[in-house]
């Protein structure tokens, strides 16, 4: 048989190259199918510390921005440059966020927290000049107060509290603030703060702090934040015990009503007299309820005879979450229901009490440092590049009805986001510092 001349075989390589060049198609076979890379809907792994402090950044560039500390004149408009020049006209200066509201003692706490993590003193300036700026003002306004019972007075809530939160997430960020150095005209603040959580707020009989709203001798769950933060520093402040035994009162107390063993978390509202609950299971509540054990645990001493139970439910409490985080890396709005919708405030403050819990040794690496970091890479895809925090449902009451938790708002100028992405953010980077991570065989897992 006469052969194909060479040009002639080239040829029907250019014109017909399918049969001739295929490649072998992708199977088990020819292909370590294990190794493709998914299709993941944010990013995978521990991300670089560099990363997260950028975010850090962009969110304290904005509330920088848009919270400053300053006052003017209602009648003229004007910026008022000192303290002697308060009076009855005196207001704030129109600003994003309220500077003494509980998410923004939240905030003061993350920007504390992000200038020790970080080195940054930015982070910790942001803290300290406005608690100092309102403790500054603080004695004129009491005077004008006492002079004509301004009802419009701005620091009406630091000097009258009425409400846990009005006192108890800022009573612990003044605490801390001045733990780090801030001046000592903090003090009275505190002291004004934890008087009412101790002696005024509320209580069923057995000592348990209470509303009587929306029904009487009611339980918020997120009441724990309200007041135990506030309760476990002022104990470490003073010395005082008494404090100490009443935050782990108020968890111990609060989980006998609230916390269902066998889904591992709790219900959002409680009513005595009520024979029968409606279990809403509410992500940001739960989160209070984890942030505030954690504070406590941060805090409270060793030897407390409280400590092992404390630290028991707060392990409780991560288990029966970690088995809830979606494959975003965010938890629903109602955390057994997953046609309600992902919300990144609670999904924050489970990242940073994750990330806390596995640096103080109080959660095992290896389970909880991945879920950590997967939920931190879904938080951070959260932050808009001009540092807005979306996602985050608005304040929010209790109810005995579906509806009303899957349809609250969320929006960027909800308070609530702002402080749980700092701490979040800030623990993740002390996460990054003591730990290395790697990926084996496609999963993200700690190399240590």
């Amino acid at each position: 048989m006469k052969q194909i001349p060479q040009r002639i075989a080239f040829l029907c390589l250019l014109l017909f190259p399918a049969p001739l060049l295929a490649q072998p198609k992708a199977n088990d076979v020819t292909t370590p199918l294990h190794a493709l890379q998914p299709d993941y809907p944010v990013s995978y792994g521990a991300p670089a510390t560099e990363s997260v402090k950028q975010v850090l950044d962009r969110i304290y560039r904005y509330l920088d921005t848009v919270t400053p500390p300053r006052f003017r004149d209602r009648s003229t408009g004007k910026v008022l440059v000192n303290t002697a020049a308060i009076n009855e006209q005196t207001t704030w200066q129109q600003g994003d966020f309220r500077l003494t509201s509980y998410e923004w003692g939240v905030t003061y706490c993350g920007m504390l927290l992000a200038g020790e993590a970080t080195g940054d003193q930015k982070f910790t300036n942001y803290t300290m000049s406005r608690l100092q700026f309102i403790a500054d003002a603080l004695p004129a306004f009491k005077q004008l107060y006492k002079q004509a019972g301004n009802n419009n007075n701005p620091l009406r809530a630091v000097m009258f509290p009425h409400a846990l939160d009005d006192a108890g997430a800022m009573c612990a960020a003044v605490v801390k603030t001045l733990s780090a150095g801030g001046p000592s005209n903090l003090r009275p603040m505190a002291d004004n703060y934890i008087a009412y959580i101790s002696s005024k707020e509320f209580r069923l009989p057995d000592g348990t702090l209470a509303r009587n709203r929306p029904q009487r001798n009611t339980l918020w769950l997120d009441d724990l934040y309200m007041s135990v933060p506030a309760l476990a520093q002022m104990g470490k402040l003073t010395g005082n015990t008494r404090y100490f035994d009443d935050a782990v009162k108020q968890v111990l107390q609060f989980s006998a009503r609230m916390f269902n063993k066998e889904k591992g978390l709790y219900m959002h509202g409680w009513v005595q007299g009520m024979d029968v609950h409606p279990q809403f299971n509410w992500a940001r509540a739960n989160g209070w309820a984890l942030l505030a054990m954690a504070e406590l645990l941060d805090v409270l001493p060793d030897a407390h005879p409280g400590r092992k139970a404390v630290l028991t439910q707060f392990q409780a409490l991560a288990k029966g979450l970690a088995a809830y985080q979606s494959g975003h890396g965010l938890w629903h709005q109602l955390l057994d229901r997953n046609d309600s919708y992902l919300e990144t405030s609670a999904t924050a403050i489970y990242t940073y009490c994750f990330a806390r819990g596995v640096n103080r040794g109080w959660l095992n690496a290896m389970a909880y440092a991945p879920a950590a970091l997967l939920a931190w890479n879904a938080v951070a895809s959260k932050v808009s590049a001009g540092g807005q925090v979306e996602g985050t449902c608005v304040g929010t009451g209790m109810a005995f009805d579906p509806a009303f938790y899957y349809y609250r708002p969320v929006n960027v100028y909800a308070a609530h986001g702002y402080g749980p992405v700092l701490l979040a953010g800030a623990e993740v980077i002390n996460l990054l510092k003591r730990h290395t991570f790697g990926i084996n065989d496609s999963s993200l897992q700690l190399s240590e």
